[in-house]
């Protein structure tokens, strides 16, 4: 089930950035300038850090299959919608739409992850999900933006639709039905909030994040501008960028359930020393092209283990956090986008981005120190300590095995006894 979703996530994430590679064609379709093309972008943005909240609690007492269905043909809609569009309102209406059906189905989907795999391994399976949109930055973006040249670029927008609904046909069938998500309560949900460690754990998600948008958000006029790359080679680049990225998914999910803090303070340093790297000496072709494989790795290690907090702090069924955790991941992609812009536009030239991108990942280094300070504080097995949140796992998995989804994880004290329980 876990691969399954994290086959759906390469879908969105290929939608997330298949504009990028598409704004001359899109500008010149929709009759507007490139920079208004770019809106589009936002507009994805803009759903994704709203809607993904917003959703969860509408879709609240939904079950989870239900929601999942619903968030996939809420994401085709939105991409027909934009393949259909003669103007931007239109198209900008249509990259919100399947902004809200994305974040939907991450909330959701997360949610269906960990409490199917348990918190031993929940980093594992965000990891696996995680995975699925880092290998669409590889794989997804760049044949989608090759078969929006070629074809026209509705012809990527009409193949994530179509995928879209084939996806929700397989869930359909190899998803067991289930009432728990119609169980849950705002009150639940929201109790979770007031976990001063989870707004923590947001506050190191957006720093982070944020630190390799600076720099990368602008990757491709840095590498030819400062290191002197070809503009042909940067695709390259960029395919080397997501390769380490996809390496770095793969081992921040397998060291993350063990030693998250031993995996994220580590990774988050080496991030800021790569771009404290690239500030100083990335006027090498080969230098730099080595120092964003590195970036992709170290960055993106962080991922699957900072989602597997959320998890383990909030609860392994609950989505409005989950929910909160990607927006947390969009605050990031906008604050590091408009601190890279800015630094470039300032006196510092081409080496302002990579140097407001060491800035913000220092600063991760605070939230992530405290929250790994209170982690060791709670480590001997007190109530909130990870043994006892373990072994809470493991009663949820019994749970679930003996027909109980309902029971995992529940943040009330005394629920009430509800008639979908056996």
């Amino acid at each position: 089930m876990v691969w399954l979703l994290g086959a759906t996530t390469f879908v969105m994430g290929t939608s997330e950035m298949i504009v990028t590679g598409l704004l001359p064609q899109l500008s010149a379709a929709l009759g507007v300038s490139v920079a208004s093309a770019g809106t589009l972008i936002t507009a994805f943005a803009v759903g994704m850090m709203i809607g993904a909240p917003a959703m969860s609690v509408a879709t609240l007492r939904l079950p989870r299959r239900t929601a999942l269905i619903a968030a996939l043909v809420v994401f085709a809609a939105g991409h027909v919608v934009g393949a259909l569009s003669s103007g931007l309102g239109l198209a900008l209406a249509g990259r919100f739409a399947a902004a809200l059906g994305n974040g939907t189905f991450w909330a959701v989907g997360a949610v269906i992850a960990t409490t199917a795999s348990g918190p031993a391994a929940s980093t594992r399976a965000m990891g696996v999900m995680v995975g699925g949109t880092t290998l669409a930055n590889v794989v997804g973006v760049p044949l989608g933006t090759a078969a929006g040249q070629l074809s026209g670029w509705q012809t990527p927008f009409w193949a994530l639709a179509a995928l879209a609904v084939a996806a929700a046909a397989v869930i359909v069938r190899r998803v067991p039905a289930d009432r728990s998500g119609a169980d849950s309560t705002l009150r639940a949900e929201t109790s979770a909030l007031r976990r001063p460690r989870l707004w923590l754990v947001y506050l190191a998600i957006a720093l982070i994040q944020s630190g390799i948008m600076a720099f990368y958000s602008y990757v491709a006029p840095l590498l030819t501008d400062r290191a002197g790359l070809a503009a042909a080679a940067v695709p390259l680049a960029m395919l080397g960028f997501g390769a380490g990225a996809l390496a770095g998914t793969a081992l921040g999910g397998r060291r993350g359930d063990g030693k998250p803090y031993g995996t994220l303070v580590p990774a988050t340093a080496v991030t800021a020393a790569v771009l404290a790297a690239l500030t100083l000496w990335a006027t090498s072709s080969v230098v730099a092209v080595v120092l964003v494989v590195l970036l992709g790795a170290a960055g993106f290690a962080t991922n699957p283990v900072v989602v597997g907090e959320v998890v383990r702090v909030a609860g392994a069924d609950r989505a409005l956090p989950m929910a909160l955790a990607t927006s947390a991941f969009q605050v990031g992609i906008a604050l590091g986008s408009w601190a890279g812009g800015a630094a470039l536009t300032s006196t510092l030239n081409t080496q302002g981005p990579p140097l407001a991108g060491t800035a913000l990942a220092l600063l991760a280094l605070v939230p992530l120190g405290l929250l790994a300070a209170t982690h060791r504080k709670a480590a001997p097995g007190g109530p909130s300590g990870p043994s006892a949140q373990v072994e809470q796992g493991e009663q949820a998995g019994q749970d679930l095995a003996v027909g109980h989804p309902a029971d995992a994880h529940r943040v009330d004290p005394a629920p009430e006894p509800s008639a979908h329980r056996r």
